[in-house]
């Protein structure tokens, strides 16, 4: 190996690590805990090197999502390939994502709630925040309804499952009846 391929190698582990160190931190005490300052000193590296990596929080939050993303196109996918029927598979990807919201609010609100500075649903948007979308279109497409842009129905789904996820972890909704309403939007919005 080369020295300019150890130092690349050993760049991308910084930068997995910066990202980790967020997200873990973020996860642990929420995202105004996470500070370049906290960071620098969490992974004993200099303010400096940090910003050699990432211009701010602004970027390191946006490393997070789209790493967040990813791994939630890689969950909706997998619960969905285990179901039988359009309807099941419905389901299988509502009762993913909302548990995945549920598990990872930090990186959930990367994703959605806070400034990362990434473009979505546009010509820039990166591939992983893309794939996160179609891998809700690969299920929600198919039940969309005669004469119905499986894209905008996919939207208007994912819309859905954002509120549900959103109001349900603000404490405005009670959570013994989180499987009643899966089960209302994919009867009623999915129409399966």
């Amino acid at each position: 190996m080369s020295v300019q391929e150890r130092k690349q190698r050993e760049r991308a582990e910084r930068e997995r690590l910066i990202v980790a160190t967020a997200r873990e931190l973020a996860e642990q005490q929420g995202w105004d805990a996470v500070t370049t300052r906290r960071l620098a000193e969490r992974i004993e590296y200099s303010q400096p090197v940090l910003y050699s990596h990432f211009r701010g929080k602004r970027e390191i939050i946006g490393a997070v999502a789209v790493e967040g993303a990813a791994e939630m196109a890689v969950t909706v996918r997998a619960a969905a390939s285990g179901a039988n029927s359009p309807r099941e598979r419905v389901v299988a990807l509502a009762r993913a994502y909302l548990d995945f919201a549920a598990r990872n609010p930090a990186v959930y609100d990367a994703l959605f709630r806070l400034d990362g500075g990434l473009a979505f649903a546009q010509e820039d948007t990166p591939e992983p925040l893309k794939d996160a979308f179609a891998s809700l279109l690969e299920s929600l497409g198919e039940v969309a309804g005669d004469g119905v842009d499986p894209g905008l129905f996919t939207e208007v789904f994912w819309a859905s499952l954002h509120g549900l996820a959103t109001l349900t972890r603000a404490g405005r909704l009670p959570p013994e009846d989180a499987e009643s309403r899966v089960e209302l939007l994919v009867d009623r919005l999915a129409l399966v």
